[in-house]
């Protein structure tokens, strides 16, 4: 038995199409539109697990803030009470270039957050809230470019 002669249709292979396009306009926008070298004002790290081991994860990235050479503070808002000044100590962080918080009456800790952030004063601001809306993050990034800082919110969960 024979099969008929079909003729063979050629198929271009899957990337000849996207190689036979001149590379040299995708390259022109990556080079025109480098990445933003300004910080961003607001961070946000999530850590889940038991809070021992938060905390040991947690501790390096303190202490860097802490060491920084900016001579502004690192300034820790409503810390949870694990972060004690024995724990801070035992970390190795600077404690002499950081300030620990607490709101005041009916002040909450996204209020005194912000004013952290807008006064300046402190390089970066930490703090642990939870839930954080759309609403106070827009805040939180508002008060950090009003004061020229970082802000550094940390999910314990």
């Amino acid at each position: 038995m024979q099969f008929p002669h079909t003729p063979q249709h050629t198929q271009l292979p899957l990337f000849e199409a996207f190689m036979a396009q001149p590379l040299v306009p995708v390259l022109k926008e990556v080079i025109e539109s480098p990445w933003s070298v300004e910080p961003e004002a607001f961070s946000e790290l999530s850590l889940r697990g038991a809070a021992g081991n938060c905390l040991n994860l947690l501790a390096p990235i303190l202490r860097e803030l802490s060491q920084d050479q900016d001579a502004r503070w690192l300034t820790l808002i409503a810390p949870p009470a694990s972060v004690t000044q024995a724990w801070l100590r035992d970390a190795g962080l600077n404690r002499e270039r950081i300030l620990l918080l607490q709101p005041r009456g009916t002040q909450s800790a996204q209020q005194l957050t912000c004013e952290a952030l807008r006064l300046g004063r402190s390089h970066t601001v930490v703090s642990w809230l939870n839930p954080l809306t759309t609403t106070a993050r827009q805040q939180l990034i508002s008060a950090a470019r009003i004061g020229d800082a970082q802000s550094l919110n940390i999910r314990l969960g």
